[in-house]
């Protein structure tokens, strides 16, 4: 399966394409915490032997903490494990938010359904099979792996006012102005206000004034009160 785009509706209206990360990204992602763990787990394993039956029941204690506790907390705490940070990936709810401990819990608890038979076969096809690349913990938990460079983006406005439209306004709409203040910066400014006099019925104004209204108003939609 390709990388493909998952749409979340905010309660502005305003769409966000979250990117949703494939099968191989995130195998590498998994191979490079798996490393990580293995390696901890040798290190520690020196000092340990030193210790007899209570090293060696420290060592069990530790070695259980690496393959579950290592996963679940770096992803309820940041969205992403040591291996899914150096892949760019990054966990988050289906409505794009944080995933948190439960949610983190969850997924990773069902990974031992994933595994089976062997080699995460079941989490493979179910990844395959479906549309955004989830597995069954993936499916149960309600979440979903990302790139993390190009989700969530934020428009960046160039004016920092806000101003509520003067009427409400329709989810078409209000992806329209918050479109629009998304490209204008790269269009000229007699270009920028031609398309601003369009929404004169919205903005009241024309030429600049118009432009910056609605730049207010993309504010406004994007929840910076």
């Amino acid at each position: 399966m390709l990388d493909t785009y998952c749409e979340v509706i905010t309660p502005e209206g305003v769409p966000l394409h979250l990117p949703a990360a494939g099968p191989l990204p995130r195998a590498v992602a998994w191979a490079i915490d798996f490393v990580i763990r293995i390696g901890a787990l040798m290190v520690l394993s020196i000092p340990l032997a030193f210790l007899g039956d209570f090293g060696s029941g420290l060592y069990l204690g530790l070695m259980f903490a690496l393959m579950w506790a290592y996963t679940i907390v770096q992803e309820a705490c940041w969205g992403q494990t040591l291996g899914k940070r150096a892949m760019g990936l990054r966990v988050v709810a289906r409505d794009g938010g944080p995933v948190g401990w439960m949610a983190a819990i969850t997924r990773n608890l069902l990974r031992t359904v994933d595994m089976l038979p062997f080699g995460y076969a079941v989490g493979l096809v179910s990844s395959l099979f479906d549309g955004h690349g989830r597995r069954l913990g993936d499916l149960v938990a309600g979440t979903l792996v990302i790139h993390q460079d190009t989700a969530l983006q934020v428009t960046r406005v160039p004016i920092d006012s806000v101003l509520a439209p003067p009427q409400p306004l329709q989810p078409a709409e209000q992806v329209a102005v918050v479109a629009f203040a998304e490209r204008a910066p790269r269009l000229s400014n007699p270009r920028q206000q031609e398309l601003g006099d369009i929404a004169s019925p919205l903005t009241d104004s024309h030429g600049q004034v118009g432009v910056l209204r609605l730049y207010a108003m993309a504010n406004w939609l994007l929840g910076r009160r």
